[in-house]
């Protein structure tokens, strides 16, 4: 313990003894009007960028049929807009400075600011490129650190200081600077991980020679494989010895298999269901009361959409283990069944007739797949059929088409003089009935 302390303490006593030999060179009179210069130029440059922000904003709303990368790589360039002018102003100072004096000590100090503020610029302009904001910002931080340390000259001792910064587990060690090394290599393969993924996934779901399913089936076997190999790549790379993760990954699983249960149910509920195709994505389904379109097929859930705009997250397992009506599973042909029921004084066999001519007007009604109706019973107040007929688009919906052909039926009837009776109860009073004498 007391040599990685005295290790510690030697690499800060180095790094604190160069950065104290570079803050004592600004000091310097030739240094010390670069400083001044380079103030100024921060503020002029903040000035000139709050009157250009309102102009670039309006310029950029004036072009609306610009595409969406274009408007975003605007967005980009708005927000970076100081930085922009204060590296057009320090390369311009230092350009000025070359033409008066030959001398490059007078313009050493704007030069390497301007450098620097040059590589911020394109390290924060490039970062864009990864979505997620944490794992951005991150990379985005440690560029900046970075080009900052290499253009001073101070690499060398800040990585003495960090690598001395370590834990070491038997014959396992592990630095500050390998966790950095280790973020940054991983970082950079999972952007490129995510790019490939990208454009990948996007030929494939163009294949229309691929169902829908094993559409979903090939991007996910995709992402996992290249994140997978990102992963593994990028701590192989920072020196991480692999097979004493694999022993304890291993544990992990085992530990993870029982309190997870449910989790890994759905994962391979999941699976299952793209293999045997029995939902993909736009299917109609019914799954209790819930009925929906499919919108995704997720690792743990299915998102299925209703009628209504609703969003519910079914559990893989659901669709396996429970019943499941799929509308459109081998065809998209769905035969719906509508009971009503007309007055004893109708002539059954007209009611029949119109019933049938009233459903195959309705739109969506299939031709080809003719309407039948029966008589199913004789109720109490009428007597009660069941029309079917067949359409062959219910992601259309199924109410709206039923309510078409009651619609239908209703006109129908009502113009040949069909009566749809309702339950009536006649109350009599008899006349010249006493009451009952009451009891003594």
């Amino acid at each position: 313990m007391d040599l990685i302390d005295q290790g510690i303490l030697q690499s800060a006593e180095g790094l604190w003894a160069q950065l104290f030999a570079f803050i004592k060179t600004l000091f310097i009179p030739t240094r010390l009007y670069q400083l001044g210069l380079l103030l100024a130029l921060a503020i002029l440059a903040h000035l000139v960028a709050r009157w250009l922000s309102p102009r670039v904003d309006d310029w950029i709303r004036s072009h609306e049929g610009l595409r969406i990368w274009q408007l975003r790589l605007m967005s980009v360039f708005r927000r970076r807009l100081r930085g922009i002018v204060f590296v057009l102003f320090a390369w311009a100072a230092a350009f000025v400075i070359a033409q008066i004096t030959p001398f490059p000590s007078r313009r050493y100090l704007v030069e390497l600011v301007a450098t620097i503020a040059t590589a911020w610029l394109v390290i924060g302009l490039v970062t864009r490129i990864i979505r997620n904001r944490f794992l951005r910002q991150l990379v985005t931080w440690l560029g900046w650190a970075y080009v900052t340390l290499l253009f001073l000259g101070f690499v060398d001792p800040v990585s003495q200081f960090l690598d001395s910064l370590a834990v070491t587990f038997g014959d396992f060690r592990i630095s500050a600077l390998t966790v950095l090394k280790a973020l940054v290599v991983t970082g950079a393969l999972f952007t490129g991980a995510r790019l490939m993924t990208q454009g990948a996934s996007n030929r494939i779901r163009a294949n229309e020679d691929i169902s829908p399913s094993m559409r979903v089936l090939a991007v996910k076997i995709l992402q996992i494989g290249l994140y997978g190999a990102a992963f593994f790549i990028g701590l192989k790379a920072v020196g991480f010895d692999l097979t004493g993760l694999a022993v304890l990954s291993g544990a992990i699983g085992v530990g993870l298999g029982f309190g997870l249960q449910k989790v890994v149910s759905n994962l391979v509920s999941g699976v299952i269901i793209l293999l045997d195709k029995s939902v993909k994505p736009g299917d109609v389904i019914s799954l209790g009361d819930t009925f929906g379109w499919i919108e995704s097929l997720g690792a743990r859930y299915v998102s299925v959409v209703t009628r209504d705009g609703k969003e519910f997250l079914i559990p893989n397992e659901d669709l396996i283990t429970g019943q499941v009506v799929n509308w459109s599973h081998s065809n998209d042909f769905v035969r719906l069944d509508l009971f009503f029921g007309t007055s004893y004084g109708d002539d059954p066999h007209k009611v029949r007739a119109l019933a049938v001519e009233a459903a195959m007007k309705t739109s969506r009604v299939l031709r080809d797949k003719p309407a039948v109706c029966h008589i199913v019973g004789f109720g109490d107040s009428s007597v009660d059929y069941i029309l079917r007929f067949w359409i062959s688009d219910p992601t259309e919906g199924l109410t709206n088409i039923r309510g078409n052909v009651y619609l239908a039926l209703w006109d129908a009837f009502q113009a040949n003089g069909i009566s749809i009776p309702f339950p009536q109860r006649e109350v009599r009073v008899l006349d010249n009935s006493k009451p009952p004498s009451p009891h003594p």
